[in-house]
């Protein structure tokens, strides 16, 4: 024998954990469901405004607005063209001063050599590359400037270079220059088609320093830098014509006196044609009276540049949008690890919702699966009746073997569409019987049988809904689809037995099937159609002849328009009286089936409660006048109380 050892569970989450809890959840996404929106729309709405204490995509896009704010005016994008002007100046003005006592030739020539500097400040540094500085200030100076671009040049390309070259020595000049060809090397490898994996490893053992992000592969590497670089350009795009020229002339000059032109060059070659899919085109205004060096500026816009792309990602204002495109990286540089957290809770119960069966995605579509619209109707029925405390639903039974009921105390075979509880002892005997002694127990489908019970007569509901345009304006709608919504489930759960129907109409009538129900919207045409209802409330009632009929109308308006010979809607308002006529008529055809129809108005408009007066009197039915917030009510309590009246009368 097998022997079987029991431990605790290793293998990812508890399978015997209970299911998470979507209450809150659904509860929210139907009311926005039954108000109008489409389950996609509901779902959309619910990751917007979070759930549970946890913050929502709207908070996260306020946030993310205001850095974006604070990002704009950072400062000045030219600090460092404006701080190399400020230190050729102060050089320029130490050498004179070093001059002027100087009566000799030469201290005049200086001095005519310094005040025929050009303005274009790239220039003026150019030229002084081989001026003979008398002053040791000045000489100082005019170095601050060349240390300072080399620094600002490569903190654009590597954030935080700049301060690891604080006062660097020629040793980490050289390192830098080692670095930067190194990388060009594993790039051009990698061009090729050669595996660099033990070439990066290697490269980041001896320069991991300077990349404070810590990338794990080439391609992490090669996305963080060309980020940058194209940051950098967007930098230098913002820029006019003239601080472009002189900045580029800067940038080049210090490179070349570094000894890193070249290969600073073919890096950004590189980078660019990887990742041509960034903006190296762009433009970016900022704001700010703090004058930045060249890498704050970069970083700043490429700050920027993250959270534009974060706030696309958190607007989900797109087709197939789904929380999995939003970058938990991205978002915990913009905002922390508790937003992570907050968008993982939000995925979760996006992920529930498809887990546990309540929606699904097509196609990049969400919709409700059946058990989710169930639970939207259950939700409804259940407010429905902690309002009206509904007690001694009738049951008008028959003693007749069928679906519901009590049990008779035989049972049968299963058959496919039998709702009758199952009979386990019978079904395990029968697969015992079939196996034979001594075998595994295997059941099979012919293996299961029901517990018959009573047969209970049934009921045929029709629920005809008003869709014109009206009922949204007048803020009833919701309550009528909520209704249409809880009816249907209390007669399909609680009395399977009953046919029910909802038939909606407004020009012309259509027969609503369950899974319209919670996208069910609105017409945008004029005419309320109550005769062409009547009509198919009528076919719905001859399919079940032996069945109760029970007919209930929800409207907010009188007929205003009626089918001709021809099939064709004809509509007039006011009413006219052909509308009147044929729209009697049918109530006429109805009444002599032996149905009442009661009618819930929705509008204590004057030609409406003419007709649906006229109505009762020539049907027998009765007229409720209700609000939108106890539609619901009044229409399953006329339903219950209508049960409760034909048994007593059985």
């Amino acid at each position: 024998m097998r022997r079987a050892r029991y431990g605790s569970w290793r293998g990812g989450d508890d399978p015997l954990a209970p299911p998470y809890d979507l209450t809150d959840a659904m509860d929210a996404i139907g009311d926005d469901v039954m108000a109008g929106a489409t389950p996609a729309e509901a779902l959309q709405r619910l990751m917007r405004r979070g759930l549970s204490g946890r913050r929502g995509l709207e908070d996260m896009m306020r946030r993310v607005r205001e850095r974006q704010r604070r990002a704009r005016e950072a400062g000045q994008l030219d600090g460092t063209l404006q701080r190399v002007k400020e230190l050729l100046d102060q050089a320029v003005e130490a050498e004179r001063d070093a001059l002027f006592p100087d009566p000799s030739d030469d201290a005049r020539l200086a001095e005519s050599e310094l005040a025929s500097l050009p303005n274009d400040t790239s220039r003026a540094v150019r030229e002084l590359a081989d001026y003979n500085w008398r002053s040791p200030e000045a000489r100082e100076k005019y170095d601050e400037i060349q240390e300072l671009l080399r620094n600002e040049v490569l903190d654009s390309q590597f954030r935080g270079m700049k301060q690891a070259l604080q006062n660097g020595s020629p040793e980490d000049m050289q390192r830098v220059t080692d670095m930067l060809n190194a990388l060009n090397q594993m790039l051009d490898a990698d061009s090729r088609g050669e595996d660099v994996t033990e070439q990066f490893e290697q490269f980041m053992e001896n320069y991991g320093d300077f990349f404070p992000d810590n990338p794990q592969n080439l391609e992490e590497l090669v996305d963080s830098l060309a980020r940058r670089a194209a940051a950098a350009q967007r930098l230098m795009n913002s820029l006019t014509p003239e601080q472009q020229e002189e900045l580029m002339g800067l940038m080049q000059q210090a490179m070349q006196n570094a000894g890193l032109a070249d290969a600073m060059g073919r890096l950004s070659d590189q980078l660019r044609a990887r990742r041509p899919e960034l903006d190296w085109q762009g433009r970016q205004r900022m704001r700010g009276d703090t004058p930045l060096g060249l890498g704050d500026a970069t970083t700043a816009l490429e700050e920027a540049a993250d959270l534009d792309e974060l706030a696309d990602m958190l607007s989900q204002d797109y087709p197939g949008a789904s929380l999995d495109d939003v970058d938990p990286e991205l978002l915990e540089r913009a905002l922390g690890r508790n937003a992570v957290d907050d968008l993982n809770a939000l995925r979760r119960i996006e992920r529930e919702l498809q887990d546990q069966g309540y929606m699904q995605r097509q196609g990049g579509d969400v919709t409700l699966t059946p058990r989710g619209m169930r639970r939207l109707g259950e939700n409804a029925l259940a407010r429905i009746f902690a309002r009206i405390h509904a007690k001694g639903r009738g049951d008008h039974d028959t003693q007749d073997a069928g679906s519901a009921g009590d049990p008779t105390g035989a049972t049968r075979l299963w058959q496919f569409g039998d709702e009758q509880p199952f009979d386990v002892v019978r079904t395990v005997r029968n697969a015992v019987l079939r196996n034979g002694p001594g075998s595994p127990v295997q059941i099979g489908v012919d293996d299961f049988e029901v517990i018959e019970t009573e047969r209970r007569s049934g009921a045929a509901v029709a629920l005809l809904i008003d869709l014109s345009y009206s009922m949204a304006l007048r803020g009833t709608w919701a309550a009528a689809k909520s209704t249409a919504l809880a009816l249907h489930t209390l007669v399909s759960t609680k009395y399977p037995q009953d046919a029910i129907e909802i038939v909606g109409f407004s020009r012309y009538a259509r027969v609503l099937r369950p899974n319209d129900l919670p996208e069910l919207s609105w017409d945008m045409v004029q005419g309320t159609n109550l005769q062409h209802a009547l009509m198919l409330a009528g076919r719905h009632l001859s399919k079940h002849p032996d069945a109760e009929p029970v007919v209930m109308v929800v409207t907010d308006g009188e007929p205003t328009a009626h089918l001709m010979s021809d099939g064709s809607a004809w509509f007039d308002w006011p009413t006219h009286p052909e509308t009147t006529a044929a729209t009697m008529a049918e109530v006429e055809r109805i009444t002599r089936r032996g149905a009442t129809i009661n009618v819930f108005m929705l509008d204590d408009e004057p030609g409406l409660v003419r007709f649906v007066e006229a109505m009762a009197a020539r049907n027998g039915g009765r007229v409720f006048t209700s609000d939108g917030d106890r539609l619901g009510d009044y229409v399953v309590s006329d339903y219950l109380q209508a049960r409760q009246g034909r048994r007593r009368s059985a």
